[in-house]
This record gives structure tokens, C-alpha cells and sequence, in this order.
């Protein structure tokens, strides 16, 4: 019994001894805070292989400058008073107390070890940060701290991230057989940093083995990270269409459908920016807690604003200008320019910010090359809404009833009791609400200015006559086609001349295709 007593005590004065061992000292809290730079480095790696709540402590103090140094020993400071990084306990400090000074390798080696730290704490949330900070390291220094938390990681996905950087780390071994595991692991990386390390390796590499596994290991990361590329470049222009689509949805109907060539369908956007810009205003203003939610306010508003700018322009320029389409072009035009001025002395010249939600920041991370930012794939799914409203409205209801019978027949329509001046105005206010919710999109992924529709009118024409005048599924086609040939060609061409090659491609295709992509059949093409 007094064996087993005296053994356990043995031990708990050696567990006692190595804890003291590991903790800060005095002399390692001096050695990383003075000095030369390299020094400085070596005892900051020396101090996180075995770190405690000190340690932790004193390197995110130096970090944030608060650090002096006096008489040979390190103080910490904080609110005007000294501390001693060892003890914690108050001291004096010096009027010839000089701070630390640390250069920007100095204060990137302080981010690095906070980062490595931090893959110890209880926190998942804390360890897929520091994970994320460490996944470019290279310094086989930082590599007992990343097996240990190797070994104590629990999560299987920080687990085969944390195998990833031990790989990167062991590749510069100089045992071969540790460089051969690591480039067979590194194989199946999609990692773009990890290209860079196989390449600087394969430079330097003399084993023959080594040299055929990092080759193949580099071939395969290439080939992952090309698929990464065209994936997002697809999304690129998925996205690009979607946007499309959403402006040319009103040209659908106020040109496609009404015949009216609107040159201010641009500025109709842009009204539905400045909607948006407003209502993020208000609710900054008046309702801070409920920031995030400004955006669903926003839609409603940009629609009506927008509705009602061409409610207006209808009824006072362009119901007399119909079956006259170069006297509506020229007027349109002319609007155009008064809507701009308009927005210019009511909100400056200036471009202004239109802020993300919270609930739009950030993206889902499908490859290591490949994120989906949340407020593209948000836009997307709201092109597809607003398609499908519009759809239902024009096929399913009395309203798009009324627009189709006037589009295809006026006489009649009016002899079988239809207000055709009422559904002309309503018919224009719908495709200019339509280009208020394209704004309204649009204030989420650029800027706003009194030149944002400029960038998108051509481009909607181009969209609709591909299409086929008045016909939604071939404004979906044409968009969502433009967009994708688009972005893929600016990864061969360059943005000018992939835009050339585009409008190149639609006056081929409308010689050969006059009708567009789908054509009116039947009663309705007379």
C-alpha cells in the first residue's frame, strides 16, 4: 500500500517537473522579443513545440505590439500597466523601457504560431480556421505541433486536411521514404499551393523513385485542378446568363411581346439599383437590428419603383409611338439620358455600395479550387423564380391572357371587350418591374452607378433576338448560352475579343435564322 502511495507521488513530481520544463520562462519570453530575427524565430518555434496558456498569451501580445522590453526582461502591456509574462503579477515598467520591434516577417511568423496553437483547442470551429491559416506551410519546424494535434484530432475532415500538410511538410524531408509517402499522398491533393510544392520539389529532387512519384503526383494534381477550373468557369457563365436572363426577361415582354424597342430599359435597372441602394439606406438608419433582411424589403420596392418609372414613360411618350419603332427608339433613347441625369443630381456622379446580407457572404466549397460564392448562387436561383413567375403569369392568368390576345390581334381583342390602352400599360409595367428586380440582383455583385444599364442593354437585345422574339424558353437558351460561350472563350481569347467572337457567332446565326432559336408557329407568325 505505501509502495503504490509513493510511486504515485513519484510520478506526480515528475508530471510537475516536465509541465515546469515545458512552461515560459523568462529567458524564452526575452529570447523571443529581442534579438536577431532568425533567433528571435528559432525561440518562437522552440516555445510553441510544448506550449502552455503563457506562451499562448505572450505571442499574441508581441502580435498586437504590446510588448516592452527593460533591463534584459520582457513586460507585457495592457491598459498602461506592466506585467510579467511568466507570473502574470504587475511590475514596474521603466521610463527607459523600449518596445519590441517586428518586421513583417517577424509578425507573420507571430500569425503562423497563433494558427498552430490554435490546432489544439477543444473549439472544432477554432481548428478548421487554424487548419485553414496553415494549409500553405512548408516549415518542418511546425511539425511535432502538427503531429500532435494529429494524433488528438477526433474529426475525421480535419484529420485528412492536417494528413495534407504533414505531406507538403515531409516532402522536403531528407529521408527518401518519408518524401516517397508524402508525394503519393499529395497525389490526391486538389490543392493549388500543392502544384507549387511538388514543382519546387521535382527541381530538387536526385531519387529517381521520389522524382517518378512526385511526377505523377503532379500530373494528377493537375488534372484535378483543371477540372476545378472548367467547373467554375461553367459556373461563371451560368451565373453571367442568369443575370442576362433576368434583364432580358422585360425586353421579352416590352419588346418581344409589344414590339416597343425601349433604349431606357437600362435605366428601368438601374432605378431598381437605386431602390435596393435606398432601402439598405432605411434600414441602416432605422432598423440596424434587422440589417440582413433589407434585401427582402429591397425586392418589392425595386419592383414598384421600376413598375411605376414605365407605368409613367407608357402613358406619356410611348403609347403614341406604337407601330412607329424608330421614332420609339430615338425617344427611348432621349429618356435614357434624362434618367440618368436624374439619378446623377438626385445621388452624384459617384458609383455607391450596395452591401451583401450576412446570409450572402461566403460560398460552398465544392473543390479546393473551387468556391461557389453565396450571393451567385443566390442570383441564380432568383433568375429561376422570377422566370417561372413570369412564365405563370404570361400563360396562366387573365392578365397574360389579355397581353397575349392584344400582341396578336388588337382589333379583335378590343371588339371582345379587352381595354387595350390598360393592358398595354400594364403589360410595359410588368417588363419595367421585371428590369427593376434585374437591378435589384445586380446591386449584389458590383456597384451602382448611373451607367449600369449601359452595360447590360445591348447584351438583352442580343439575348431576346437570339431567342426568338416574344418567346420565354428561347430567352432562357439564349442567355444562359451566351453566358457560358461567353466565359469560356475569355479563358482562351481574353474578355475583348471573346466578346467579339460572341456578337460574331449571333449575326451568323441570325442570317442563317432570322426567327432565332425558337420561332412563332402557326396564327400567331402572320
Amino acid at each position: 500500500m505505501l509502495s503504490s502511495i509513493f510511486s504515485r507521488l513519484i510520478a506526480c513530481l515528475l508530471l510537475c517537473a516536465a509541465v515546469q520544463a515545458h512552461a515560459l520562462t523568462a529567458e524564452a519570453a526575452r529570447a523571443m522579443a529581442s534579438g536577431d530575427t532568425d533567433e528571435r524565430i528559432a525561440a518562437l518555434q522552440q516555445a510553441i513545440a510544448t506550449p502552455d496558456d503563457a506562451t499562448l498569451a505572450f505571442i499574441r501580445a508581441m502580435g498586437e505590439d504590446a510588448v516592452k522590453i527593460a533591463g534584459g526582461k520582457a513586460i507585457v502591456m495592457k491598459d498602461d500597466k506592466g506585467y510579467d509574462p511568466v507570473s502574470g503579477a504587475e511590475v514596474p515598467v521603466p521610463d527607459d523601457a523600449e518596445d519590441i520591434v517586428n518586421n513583417n516577417r517577424m509578425r507573420g511568423e507571430f500569425d503562423a504560431a497563433l494558427a498552430s496553437l490554435q490546432l489544439l483547442s477543444p473549439d472544432v470551429a477554432q481548428r478548421r480556421t487554424a487548419i485553414d491559416a496553415l494549409r500553405e506551410e512548408t516549415d518542418e519546424a511546425r511539425l511535432p505541433l502538427i503531429e500532435k494535434a494529429l494524433a488528438a484530432e477526433k474529426d475525421v475532415a480535419l484529420q485528412a486536411r492536417l494528413e495534407a500538410i504533414r505531406a507538403r511538410i515531409l516532402l522536403a524531408s531528407s529521408d527518401a521514404s518519408q518524401r516517397l509517402k508524402a508525394a503519393q499522398y499529395l497525389a490526391t491533393s486538389g490543392n493549388p499551393g500543392t502544384r507549387t510544392v511538388l514543382l519546387e520539389q521535382l527541381r530538387n529532387e536526385q531519387d529517381p523513385q521520389v522524382k517518378a512519384a512526385i511526377q505523377a503526383a503532379l500530373t494528377a494534381v493537375e488534372g484535378r485542378l483543371q477540372w476545378g477550373e472548367k467547373l467554375a468557369a461553367l459556373f461563371t457563365g451560368v451565373s453571367l446568363g442568369s443575370i442576362l436572363l433576368l434583364v432580358a426577361l422585360g425586353l421579352a415582354i416590352t419588346y418581344g411581346l409589344m414590339g416597343v424597342i425601349n433604349m431606357a430599359h437600362g435605366e428601368l435597372m438601374m432605378i431598381g439599383a437605386y431602390a435596393t441602394y435606398v432601402m439598405q439606406g432605411v434600414f441602416q438608419r432605422y432598423f440596424p437590428g434587422a440589417f440582413d433582411w433589407y434585401l427582402v424589403a429591397a425586392v418589392p420596392v425595386a419592383f414598384m419603383a421600376s413598375a411605376l418609372m414605365g407605368a409613367v414613360l407608357e402613358r406619356s411618350v410611348i403609347r403614341f409611338l406604337y407601330g412607329r419603332p424608330l421614332e420609339t427608339l430615338l425617344a427611348t433613347w432621349g429618356i435614357s439620358l434624362m434618367l440618368q441625369q436624374l439619378v446623377r443630381t438626385v445621388f452624384g456622379a459617384q458609383n455607391v455600395g450596395v452591401e451583401n446580407p450576412a446570409w450572402m457572404s461566403g460560398g460552398v466549397q465544392l473543390m479546393e479550387n473551387l468556391q461557389l460564392p453565396w450571393n451567385r448562387v443566390i442570383i441564380v436561383a432568383f433568375a429561376l423564380a422570377v422566370l417561372a413567375g413570369v412564365a405563370f403569369l404570361i400563360s396562366k392568368t387573365r392578365l397574360g391572357l389579355f397581353v397575349r390576345g392584344v400582341t396578336q390581334n388588337r382589333p379583335i381583342a378590343s371588339c371582345m371587350g379587352v381595354n387595350t390602352a390598360r393592358v398595354d400599360t400594364y403589360a410595359f409595367a410588368l417588363g419595367s418591374g421585371i428590369a427593376g428586380l434585374a437591378g435589384c440582383a445586380l446591386s449584389q455583385v458590383g456597384n451602382v452607378g448611373p451607367d449600369l444599364g449601359q452595360s447590360y442593354i445591348v447584351d438583352s437585345f442580343m439575348v431576346v433576338v437570339l431567342g426568338g422574339v416574344g418567346q420565354l424558353a428561347g430567352t432562357v437558351y439564349a442567355a444562359l448560352g451566351l453566358g457560358v460561350l461567353n466565359k469560356f472563350l475569355e479563358g482562351w481569347t481574353g474578355a475583348v475579343l471573346a466578346k467579339i467572337a460572341v456578337l460574331v457567332f449571333i449575326i451568323i446565326f441570325i442570317q442563317k435564322r432570322p426567327q432565332g432559336i425558337f420561332a412563332v408557329k402557326g396564327r400567331t407568325a402572320d
